[in-house]
Formats: C-alpha cells, sequence, structure tokens
C-alpha cells in the first residue's frame, strides 16, 4: 500500500508536551510518582504536574547534578522519580550522578530529557544535545527512547513510569507531525514497520521519522520500494528487525538528529555486523556543533531532510547493485 495513503503528517505536539500531558495523568493515577526539575518547568512541561501536585515537585535549582542524586534519593526511598531538564543539561551536567547513584545501583530513576537536537533552533549550540543517545546507551542497565510524536510520547512515558529500572526518553522542542493514532500499543524494544518495502530499510528514530515517511514517499514515485522503521527504542535494539531488514532489502539507511559518532547509526552497524552484513548509509549530524538559526534551517543546512534520506537511499542502492 502506498505510504501516501497511509499517513497525513499533519503537524501535532512538541514531544516534550506530550511528556508534561502524560506526566500529569500518571501524577493523577499513582501517588508514588514524584518529579524533579532544574528550573526549566515550563520549558519541560513539568510547570503542569507541578501546579496540580506541588507537594511531589522539587525545582532543584540550576544544579543539574543535585537534581540526579536527588532522584535517586526518592528512588531508593520507593518513589517514581521523573527528572527533567533540556538534554544538554541533564546528561552532560549529570552524567557523573547518573553513573553512579542510577546506573550503578540500577535505580527506578526516570530521566527525561527535553529539547534535544539541534531543532531547538535559535539558542544554540550551547543547549542543542547531539550526544545525549550514546551517552544514555552507555550506562548500564538504562533503557532508552526516543519517540517520534505526541502518541508514542504518551506511550512510553506511561511504560517509563510502570518499569522497574533507569529510563533515558529523549524528547524534542519543536512540533512534530502526528504518525500514531490514539491508544497505539507501543512496545519497548520493537521497531514498528510503518512502510513496507522490499528494495531498502529505512531506519529512522525521532522528528526524523517523519522524514524518513515524506523520503519513501518520494522514492515510491521514482519505482523504489522503502520499508521505514521507527526505531524508538535505542536500547534494547530490536536486532531481529534489524537482521530482518538486512537479509530482505540488502540495504539500510539509518536517519537521526544527532551525531553519527555513538548515535544510532553505529548501533544498527554492529548488529548488522554481527548478523547479516549488508550495504549501510548514514544521515546524522557529522563531527561538528550547529549554529543558532530557525528549526528548518538548521534540520535543512545540517542535512536532516526527507531530501537527505532520498539522497542517502539513492546512494545506498547505487552501492548494493
Amino acid at each position: 500500500m502506498p505510504a501516501t495513503t497511509r499517513y497525513e503528517l499533519k503537524t501535532g505536539k512538541a514531544t516534550r508536551e506530550a511528556f508534561g500531558k502524560a506526566l500529569a495523568e500518571l501524577g493523577r493515577e499513582n501517588p508514588n510518582v514524584v518529579v524533579c526539575d532544574a528550573d526549566l518547568s515550563k520549558s519541560t512541561h513539568t510547570a503542569t504536574f507541578a501546579k496540580e501536585f506541588p507537594d511531589r515537585f522539587f525545582s532543584c535549582g540550576i544544579a543539574e547534578a543535585n537534581m540526579v542524586s536527588i532522584g535517586a534519593g526518592l528512588a531508593a526511598a520507593g518513589k517514581i522519580p521523573f527528572v527533567s531538564s533540556f538534554s544538554a543539561f541533564v546528561m552532560n551536567k549529570g552524567f557523573e550522578q547518573l553513573r553512579v547513584t542510577a546506573a550503578y545501583p540500577n535505580f527506578n530513576l526516570k530521566v527525561v530529557g527535553t529539547h534535544s537536537g539541534i531543532s531547538i533552533g535559535e539558542d544554540g549550540p550551547s543547549q542543542m544535545s547531539i550526544e545525549d543517545l550514546s551517552l544514555a546507551c552507555s550506562l548500564p542497565g538504562f533503557t532508552v527512547l526516543c519517540p517520534a510524536d505526541e502518541v508514542s510520547t504518551e506511550a512510553l512515558v506511561r511504560w517509563a513510569a510502570a518499569h522497574d529500572g533507569p529510563v533515558f526518553i529523549r524528547a524534542g522542542r519543536m512540533k512534530v507531525p502526528v504518525i500514531y493514532q490514539n491508544g497505539v500499543m507501543i512496545e519497548v524494544g520493537k521497531a514498528v514497520e510503518l512502510v513496507e518495502g522490499r528494495d531498502v530499510t529505512i531506519i529512522a528514530t525521532g522528528l526524523m521519522v517523519a522524514e524518513a515517511i515524506r523520503a519513501s514517499e518520494a522514492l515510491e514515485a521514482e519505482g523504489v520500494s522503502a520499508r521505514v522503521l521507527d526505531m524508538h527504542t535505542i536500547k534494547p535494539l530490536d536486532r531481529d528487525s534489524i537482521a530482518r531488514a538486512a537479509a530482505e532489502t540488502g540495504a539500510i539507511v539509518v536517519a537521526e538528529e544527532h551525531l553519527e559518532d555513538g548515535g544510532l547509526g553505529v548501533r544498527v552497524a554492529q548488529v548488522v555486523a554481527e548478523t547479516t552484513p549488508c550495504r549501510m548509509e548514514f544521515v546524522g549530524i557529522r563531527n561538528t556543533y550547529a549554529e543558532s538559526a530557525t528549526p528548518e534551517e538548521l534540520l535543512e543546512k545540517y542535512g536532516l531532510k526527507a531530501s537527505d534520506i532520498a539522497a542517502a537511499v539513492r546512494k545506498v542502492l547505487a552501492r548494493k547493485k
């Protein structure tokens, strides 16, 4: 079935907004859910939770490392703590505490990084997190999630609250297209095949999933059948879907709003090398920090649009031949 008949890709909420909504709903359902924020609650949308449950919300100031430790302490006390800030701050400033107070003891801490990638826009490179997925994946025991739209964000936030163990969820600032229908079941550790395809597989995560769908539509007009997988779970990776894609299509393009060094592409390539070697290409941020501009200008300049994915597909198919 052509992708154009399946996805309208109308713009919905930002995944950070969906996180805030889901968090407030969890607060109403479970009194053990508590929240820590680092002076950015309006931006991360934890302010909704804070307004409704002020006695379960802890404003930690501009002290992300302390916030992580406080969250870990709350987890040790039997609470279900969500700690949130911009990804660049919570992952970079809080990494030692994430390692020692959450990963090492395997505490039940939920870490949500918003404003991830370069699509934060005009705020500039100091606040753009382009290393967060690789940092989170390096923490033993952590589950690492990167939802593509508001529906999958809410589903994954709910899963994180029910899961016993540390979790990192990557969320973004800009509004993104709605891909999933309300109530959809998202299974952690299982990629979702959004578009069928036999010639090549595009494996995407986060806001790049919508771009991958758009690329598949453009390629279809050229006679190229491109499978699209939403790899919403970065760790643990869906090895079976990757190996099957490599075997059945013989070519893979990985698309992510993250540094290519240490990102999803590296993890997928490891699985491909271990299971079914095939031709691969990568669409991501290439060994650079970005500039300050609008989100759309940045995604265009740094090669993170549907046209860039389509170009990578043409390149990998030429190598496949």
